[in-house]
């Protein structure tokens, strides 16, 4: 992220009641084991991917999704998904909310994250992100015609790359301004003609009686507090996946105009009263 949206004033957590407490040490345990799972599993399968078409990670990549798929289930978040995910190699560009985009966007879809640099170090997230193929630039001119080659092997291998233009997370209550800067790299000659990018809205709707920005994750708020929050629930609202029509990047003049259509039909598939920049 090149900047941490505000947003005003962060709601409260209720506190965690015995109950609640339950939930939490339930819920964890049993995300640890699938989760646990899944990397003993990747780290298995991976080495047997180079017999195959690695980049396409045929064994791994599933076991991504189905991680995600079982971690939202254990929330007991309702998902939903509405549209058709593309299925040949490009770009996917999403409004980002909350650090369950991750599972979210990875239980609809085999996606693989472009994140920056800084994450490759990071502790146990860092691992679980180069264990599942994320791609990591930096922001550097420099180093564009790199950055070009790496997503034209990565799209000629089938694989989906995905963006969060905004640059932050926000409160899910909107839709901020996407920065065109991130897609300049696809108007590369080796990569214009044979790229197409899909956009997809994510709306998530808190549950009954809550705050609705209940699932958003953004300013200074801390992990900890917000994923307790989430893993201390009752119950839990829903989240929808909106996958819109893909576009080509070849059908535009430069990377403004392609961000500005991309925005929109992300904003879009937001309720009215989010579709406006507030």
């Amino acid at each position: 992220m090149n900047f941490t949206w505000g947003g005003g004033d962060v709601p409260d957590h209720a506190p965690i009641g015995p109950l609640g407490g339950v939930r939490v040490a339930l819920r964890a345990m049993t995300i640890m084991a699938v989760l646990l799972t899944g990397v003993v599993l990747t780290c298995v399968l991976r080495p047997f991917e180079g017999m195959f078409r690695a980049a396409h990670r045929p064994l791994t990549a599933p076991i991504t999704q189905a991680v995600a798929r079982l971690g939202l289930g254990i929330l007991g978040l309702d998902y939903r998904k509405e549209g058709q995910p593309m299925r040949k190699g490009g770009a996917v560009v999403a409004n980002h909310s909350s650090w369950l985009d991750i599972l979210v966007l990875n239980a609809g879809q085999r996606v693989v994250f472009v994140s920056k640099a800084e994450v490759r170090s990071w502790p146990v997230i860092g691992f679980l992100a180069r264990l599942v193929g994320t791609v990591f630039i930096r922001r550097d001119r420099r180093e564009a015609k790199a950055q070009a080659e790496m997503f034209r092997g990565r799209i000629e291998a089938g694989q989906m790359l995905l963006f969060f233009p905004e640059g932050t997370s926000t409160d899910g209550m909107r839709v901020l301004p996407f920065k065109s800067t991130l897609f300049e790299t696809f108007f590369a000659d080796n990569l214009r003609e044979m790229t197409n990018v899909q956009p997809v809205s994510v709306v998530y709707e808190a549950p009954d009686g809550a705050d609705p920005r209940y699932y958003g994750w953004w300013g200074d708020m801390d992990l900890g507090p917000h994923a307790l929050k989430i893993l201390a629930a009752r119950r839990h609202g829903r989240v929808r996946v909106i996958y819109h029509a893909p576009v080509r990047v070849s059908a535009f003049e430069g990377r403004k105009a392609l961000s500005s259509v991309l925005e929109a039909q992300v904003r879009a598939g937001m309720p009215e009263a989010r579709q406006l920049n507030m």
